[in-house]
């Protein structure tokens, strides 16, 4: 549910809406969501001082109901 919610709020601001994926990985201190969009669209996801980014995962916390969650903007132009 997570990752759909998280899906549907970045296409909303991306221009290149076919290029969002969002993963979900688990680690032992909690759930990942890796969220991956087409490189001109980084900053748009990231925003001003990562304002935009901050709000996404302000979001998602609260969808969490308290659950651990992290939201990661992962750079596609770096090697993985």
């Amino acid at each position: 549910m997570l990752e759909e919610a998280l899906e549907h709020l970045v296409k909303g601001i991306v221009d290149n809406d076919e290029d969002v994926v969002v993963r979900r990985k688990e680690l032992r201190r909690g759930e990942v969501l890796e969220v991956r969009v087409h490189p001109d669209d980084l900053g748009r996801v990231i925003g001003r001082s990562g304002r935009t980014a901050s709000a996404l995962r302000t979001v998602i916390g609260a969808l969490a109901g308290g659950r651990p969650v992290r939201v990661d903007i992962v750079d596609t132009d770096r090697a993985r």
